[in-house]
């Protein structure tokens, strides 16, 4: 059989496993609802995430297990604590993947980190020396390529992009912070700042239809979220020297109701001439970034 790496992506709705050919292929996929399960019940999640890996890997041995997970991680101890999954807190992941796949190497990144991997590898930031990738989904989570190579920093955290206060007027955050990124950009922060307006939408997926459909207060929402998270861009742009930002997850999902008032914001905040080159992309991967750039970092020397 191709020889594969065995990568997994760990989510607070979904848990998701592959087999990812050395030239970045979707070998075989499968993706099942992360199970929902109070603190103190560890068990009701790994099990499945156990179930899922037997399943997708049958009988073949990977080259290695690669694991992007929802974060806080810690790579040392090889430990997870998702926000959004809270029956896991300093969840020894690898451990658990040392005993379903015995006896190959195994690797910890974080979801974001492994979703700009990817994009980098196999999707829209082929060619970028140096890339930010930013997932906006209900959270905003970000990974760096710096010369070519993802960057995880010594904890595995690196490129939090939405942890950055941009409003120190703004909303407390749920990681102490007050006016992050987070608060503004994200689905549930942009709809509730829509329902505070007058908006009596359901979820991100409704506003960007209403945004879509020329309704004032949705509209409003996203230049208000595109603000935020272009000040946040520019920010690591001038730290960075980044050449490109790509974005996706389920709120880049929107298209052009995003990213046409983004790009604007970033040409307006962009003053520096080296910050003003950076490129701004839709992802292309979609669902299977964080498969691919897990799988891309365990083949990394």
């Amino acid at each position: 059989m191709t020889p594969y790496v065995l990568a997994a992506d760990i989510g607070g709705t979904k848990l998701a496993a592959a087999m990812i050919g050395e030239d970045g292929a979707v070998l075989r996929r499968k993706e099942v609802p992360t199970p929902a399960a109070p603190a103190g019940q560890a068990d009701v999640v790994s099990a499945a995430l156990t179930d899922l890996l037997k399943e997708v890997a049958g009988d073949a041995a990977p080259l290695a297990v690669s694991v992007a997970s929802a974060g806080p991680l810690d790579l040392l101890a090889g430990t997870v604590s998702p926000v959004n999954i809270p029956a896991w807190r300093e969840f020894p992941i690898l451990a658990q993947v040392a005993e379903v796949v015995p006896d190959v190497p195994s690797r910890l990144v974080g979801d974001a980190v492994a979703a700009a991997a990817g994009e980098h590898w196999r999707g829209a930031g082929r060619g970028s020396a140096t890339m930010l990738g930013i997932v906006v989904s209900t959270g905003i989570g970000g990974g760096l390529v710096l010369d070519g190579v993802p960057f995880t920093g010594p904890t595995g955290n690196a490129g939090h992009i939405g942890h950055i206060s941009v409003d120190p007027a703004g909303s407390p955050c749920p990681c102490g912070g007050i006016g992050c990124v987070e608060t503004i950009s994200s689905g549930p922060s942009m709809v509730r700042w829509a329902r505070e307006q007058g908006w009596d939408g359901p979820d991100a997926r409704r506003l960007a239809e209403a945004a879509g459909a020329g309704e004032e207060i949705a509209l409003a929402a996203f230049e208000r979220a595109a603000d935020a998270l272009a000040r946040g861009v520019v920010s690591v742009a001038a730290i960075c020297d980044l050449d490109q930002v790509v974005i996706g997850g389920g709120v880049a999902g929107a298209g052009e109701v995003l990213f046409a008032p983004l790009r604007r914001a970033v040409a307006a905040h962009a003053k520096l001439g080296f910050v003003r080159r950076l490129q701004v992309t839709p992802a292309a991967l979609g669902r299977d970034a964080g498969l691919v750039g897990a799988a891309r970092m365990a083949l990394l020397p």
